[in-house]
């Protein structure tokens, strides 16, 4: 299975949690998502819904 970018097209760094508004990844995080693993990114879209979930943002899982 084949895990998609994340990416929604808002591409703006918060710069108090270091992640991007819309995706909620880390700026290394989207330089490199094209060299991780399938199970690298797999990894990479639980933190996200973990990072979502801390920060009080609606998740995927919730919706």
């Amino acid at each position: 299975m084949i895990v998609r970018s994340p990416c929604i097209k808002i591409c703006n760094m918060d710069h108090e949690t270091g992640l991007c508004e819309g995706c909620y990844r880390t700026l290394e995080e989207i330089g490199r998502w094209t060299m991780y693993s399938e199970d690298e990114r797999k990894s990479i879209r639980l933190k996200i819904e973990e990072r979502k979930i801390s920060l009080g943002k609606p998740s995927f899982k919730n919706s």
